[in-house]
């Protein structure tokens, strides 16, 4: 089993994080404030250099108000 962190899927599923935060007009700094974490932690998801458990995927999904399934969808439906 590959690590998470450097599979295509998971590449592609921070881009949609990225791409959410965005969509919602979120600067990473922004999005850290909602979180309670330093802006540097935003990059280094976005970037692929930290892997996000379980349970930080979905406060993070909360702050971005999208629901953390639909990136679950695409990874389970193959969408990536």
């Amino acid at each position: 089993m590959r690590k998470s962190i450097t599979s295509p899927e998971y590449k592609v599923l921070l881009a949609w994080l990225r791409k959410s935060r965005e969509a919602h007009g979120l600067s990473m700094r922004d999005l850290a404030l909602r979180i309670d974490e330093p802006h540097s932690f935003i990059g280094k998801i976005e970037t692929g250099e930290r892997r996000l458990d379980v349970a930080e995927y979905v406060e993070y999904c909360r702050a971005l108000q999208v629901d953390p399934f639909e990136g679950i969808d695409l990874l389970r439906k193959g969408i990536l």
